[in-house]
Parts: structure tokens; C-alpha cells; sequence
């Protein structure tokens, strides 16, 4: 039985908690991993990147000047590649980018994410979050108390409430989501995942 410690705000141990190891104890299957990371990047990529090629620049409606006789090279049009303004040639056109992965490599590819994590012991579960101020100092104080400020941290919560979400919002390397949106990208950028009780719960609820 995979087991890891509950902590307060105190960074103090309240006691130890079973995870589900069908969710955070598998042997972690990479080729899907790697799959669902690529798929998740591939998604954030607008696809928009556009040129003209030369049927789409304007001009060019006869030949800029007569086939012989004029000393310059033979052209057809001034909206040939080699003319400045002219069409190009080989650049991008407006592409979707998305890829496809059925619903149970997407589980497998989570699962294998915050096994990974709990492997690794960077999981970490605290009892909740809740800050008195919205202020910044209290959250990268919270943050020195768990001994994870130096890192990239995954803040993870059931609901969102004004303080944490103002207090988080100006420390570059704290991504705050809430326990619906844990997704392999995010769990596999940081360095280490916080997580509350409930929000903990709400994910194997999810999973199993």
C-alpha cells in the first residue's frame, strides 16, 4: 500500500494517508506518457502561420517586359518567388496541429505521471490551503515552510478562493489549477506537486 504523509500549513505531519496504487503506484508505460505529452504540446499550437504564395500578391497581370532583346534575364511575372514582393514559396499555410489519443491511454498516460511523481517523492499532500491575506508573502512563506520556494511547483485545489489565487498569481514558478484540470503536461513540467486532502480524493474518485 502506497502511503504518504498529510501535513499542515506548518509543514508538521498530521498523520499518513493510503493512495491508490491502481493511480499512484503502477509501473508508469512511457511510450503512452511520451504520446500524451506530445499531444498536449501539439495543442497549444494555433496553427494560424500564413504566407502568400504568388497566385495570392497582387500585380503581376502581364510579363514586366518583352521576351528578348532588353539585356535582362526572362521574366514572367513580377510575382515570381525571386521578386521582391512576390509570392513565396514552401512557407507555411494555416494547419491544425491536434493529435489523437483515446480515453484510456489519456488515463494511463496521468496515471503514469503522479506515479512517477510519487516514485520520485515529490508529491506532496496538505491538509488545505487556505491563506488569510491575499498577499504574496504569505504564499512564498507557505512555500519556505514546505521547502519547495526553490522549485517549480504544481498547486493543486479543489475550489479557488480570491486570496490564492491573488496571493499565487505573481510567483513565476507556481502553476495553480484546480483538482479537475490536473493533466499530464502540468504534473510532468514541475518539479513538484502540492495537492490538497480533498482535492487529492476528488482526483482518485476521478481515476479509479
Amino acid at each position: 500500500m502506497k502511503k504518504v504523509e498529510l501535513l499542515n500549513l506548518k509543514g508538521e505531519k498530521v498523520k499518513d494517508i493510503n493512495l491508490n496504487e491502481e493511480i499512484f503506484g503502477i509501473t508508469p508505460n512511457n511510450n503512452v506518457l511520451n504520446d500524451a505529452i506530445i499531444l498536449s504540446m501539439a495543442s497549444l499550437r494555433q496553427g494560424t502561420h500564413k504566407t502568400k504564395n504568388r497566385s495570392e500578391v497582387s500585380g503581376g497581370g502581364r510579363k514586366p517586359w518583352r521576351q528578348k532583346g532588353t539585356g535582362h534575364a526572362r521574366q514572367g511575372s513580377i510575382r515570381s518567388v525571386q521578386w521582391v514582393g512576390g509570392g513565396r514559396y514552401g512557407t507555411p499555410v494555416p494547419r491544425d496541429y491536434s493529435k489523437k489519443q483515446n480515453r484510456k491511454e489519456r488515463q494511463i498516460a496521468i496515471k503514469s505521471a503522479l506515479s512517477e511523481k510519487v516514485a520520485a517523492k515529490e508529491l506532496i499532500v496538505v491538509e488545505n490551503i487556505k491563506l488569510s491575506t491575499p498577499k504574496t508573502t504569505e504564499m512564498i512563506k507557505l512555500l519556505e515552510t514546505l521547502k519547495v520556494s526553490d522549485k517549480k511547483v504544481l498547486l493543486v485545489v479543489k475550489e479557488f478562493d480570491d486570496n490564492l489565487i491573488l496571493a499565487t498569481r505573481n510567483i513565476m514558478n507556481v502553476v495553480l489549477i484546480l483538482a479537475d484540470e490536473v493533466n499530464v503536461l502540468d504534473v510532468v513540467g514541475t518539479d513538484v506537486m502540492v495537492i490538497t486532502e480533498d482535492a487529492l480524493k476528488y482526483v482518485e474518485e476521478v481515476l479509479k
